[in-house]
């Protein structure tokens, strides 16, 4: 192998292990909303958490979450429907006035049960279904609903972004699968801290995980990377580079259009030009 090969090979693993070691910051745009997935969880009233674990019961903290002055108890129940049930449900805290209890419609299945899409505090006639807790069991007459999918703010972040309180905007997500949600709520308050929920089947749809990040779009507002089956593009871009060197860089990758590149059998791939290509969208093929 040639000497200036092995430098190439060199310096591409010297800047794979400064990436792991350095701080990683990330630049985002000024419509961007960090994303957050709730899973199936329970809101609790003080009466009920008392039937649920016993009588004069206070839940207790396992872990804040990113609202303020909100946190995961340690304490979970059964939520039980017609059909099924689903156990160690998490009770999220501190006990609220109205006991109210979020699924996904995947969720709403296996109970057998169909509740409303509704805003979080809105459970007048929405979905029934029973809490089973170590103390006691409780029929709920309402309170179970598929949540809608909502941003919480500061008023200064609603400024910012140009929303307002109760407005309804769509959400875009690049990624794996590019995905939009629509009619997302807009909640404002200054006890709210910037980030957009969603439930586990809306996650799903998307790929989304942890650390995803959306983009507020308006009417007319440019999609770049979106383009419109119906529009012709301006250039004609081949999917597939036919990459000949014996090494392939992540700065090799950043530089390739393509999508999909295919290299010949037993070309070097460092291990930074694969990360890069998975952050790209882009794929490493080995040429037939």
């Amino acid at each position: 192998m040639d000497q200036q090969l092995i430098e190439k090979i060199v310096g591409e693993v010297l800047g794979q292990l400064t990436k792991a070691e350095a701080p990683q910051t990330q630049v985002l745009p000024s419509n961007a909303i960090p994303i957050a997935v709730s899973a199936r969880h329970v809101h609790l009233s003080q009466e009920h958490v008392e039937t649920l674990f016993g009588q004069g019961y206070e839940l207790t903290k396992k872990a804040d979450l990113s609202q303020p002055n909100q946190f995961a108890a340690n304490e979970t129940v059964i939520v039980a429907g017609p059909k099924g049930c689903i156990e160690r449900v998490r009770v999220l805290g501190p006990a609220r006035s109205l006991t109210q209890v979020e699924v996904s419609w995947t969720d709403a299945m296996k109970l057998g049960v169909k509740p409303p899409l509704r805003e979080s505090g809105n459970i007048k006639n929405s979905g029934t279904c029973t809490l089973i807790g170590p103390k006691g069991s409780l029929y709920l007459d309402e309170g179970l609903i598929v949540a809608q999918a909502h941003i919480h703010m500061e008023p200064k972040d609603a400024t910012h972004l140009g929303v307002r309180d109760s407005e309804y905007v769509t959400v875009e997500v690049d990624g794996i699968r590019p995905i939009a949600y629509r009619n997302v709520k807009i909640r404002v308050s200054e006890r709210y801290r910037l980030e957009m929920h969603i439930d586990t089947d809306e996650a799903n749809a998307g790929f989304i995980t942890k650390g995803s990040i959306g983009r507020i779009i308006r009417s007319g507002e440019e999609r770049p990377k979106f383009v419109s089956k119906t529009a012709a593009p301006e250039v004609s871009v081949k999917q597939q580079h036919e990459f000949k060197k014996k090494l392939l860089s992540n700065g090799d990758v950043r530089e390739i259009a393509e999508t999909e590149i295919l290299i010949e059998k037993g070309t070097i791939v460092t291990a930074l030009a694969r990360d890069t290509a998975r952050e790209l969208g882009k794929t490493i093929s080995v040429r037939k």
